[in-house]
């Protein structure tokens, strides 16, 4: 699934070209994505700019302020926006198209599990897949002492407390366990039983693992392209995410696969307490 770096480099990819461009016709071809595109959808947006491209958590955002409000993206399992020139031939997973005179911004979702909303109003916040998401971690306000506030006196495994996105946006699996790597962590430990020293250090961690990862285009594990069609390659930097069985560079231990909460955990037990 796309998790923020991915997002955000969609938002990177597609803004400049589609920023103050006046948006000439939307061509859905099926509305049954995870939610119903919305009929009037056209209707709507048809001749209208589009103001600002935002993202928030994995969503990303479309302002349309001549038409009151902002289309909501979400590229669920295994999505992709691409920019292609007008009139190339959809493929058959080619839901819908957002065509302007110079380019056509196409929804890629072979699973359906994306979905394309509305939401009336200047925050687009007040949607419901909106309203209930957790912080960002590229945000100021995430800080070492934010983070031990919700750490505390919890006996979750702390990589379950920050893959939850009531409590912390877009830190997806491949992010959490390079970023417990990163701070010396194992996802296992309890995150109330973490020093706030160690935190603080997850906190950096889980930041600078985010940024390096918008900085080599996301991870391309699956499904996931950029806008231009190429892939990412973070999952080429990766320590221990999907290296069961392989030597850790830190220590010469063995990195360790386990089941948590559904998924797996990659970590290095010499490593990580």
């Amino acid at each position: 699934m796309p998790e923020l770096p991915e997002v955000e480099v969609s938002r990177l990819g597609l803004a400049p070209h589609l920023e103050g461009h006046r948006l000439a016709t939307v061509v859905t071809r099926r509305a049954d994505l995870r939610l119903p595109i919305p009929a009037d959808l056209a209707s709507r947006l048809e001749g209208r700019t589009l103001a600002a491209i935002r993202r928030r958590g994995k969503y990303l955002l479309f302002h349309f302020p001549e038409a009151g409000g902002w289309l909501i993206l979400h590229l669920g399992m295994s999505g992709s926006l691409r920019l292609v020139v007008p009139g190339t031939p959809p493929g058959r997973h080619d839901h819908l198209d957002l065509a302007f005179p110079h380019t056509v911004m196409r929804l890629r979702d072979p699973r359906r599990f994306g979905l394309a909303v509305w939401q009336e109003g200047d925050d687009p916040e007040q949607h419901p897949l909106l309203a209930s998401l957790g912080l960002e971690p590229l945000s100021a306000a995430f800080t070492p002492a934010w983070l031990a506030a919700r750490a505390r006196d919890r006996s979750q495994p702390v990589k379950q407390l920050i893959m939850d996105a009531h409590t912390l946006v877009g830190v997806g699996n491949i992010y959490a366990a390079e970023s417990l790597f990163r701070a010396g962590i194992s996802p296992l430990r309890p995150a109330g039983r973490i020093s706030a020293a160690r935190l603080a250090r997850l906190v950096e961690a889980i930041r600078q693992t985010l940024s390096d990862a918008i900085a080599s285009g996301g991870s391309s594990v699956r499904d996931y392209v950029h806008s231009d069609g190429g892939a990412g390659s973070f999952q080429l930097r990766c320590v221990v995410y999907d290296r069961a069985g392989q030597t850790c560079p830190r220590c010469g231990g063995t990195i360790r696969q386990v089941r948590q909460a559904g998924r797996s955990s990659f970590y290095c037990p010499g490593c990580q307490r």
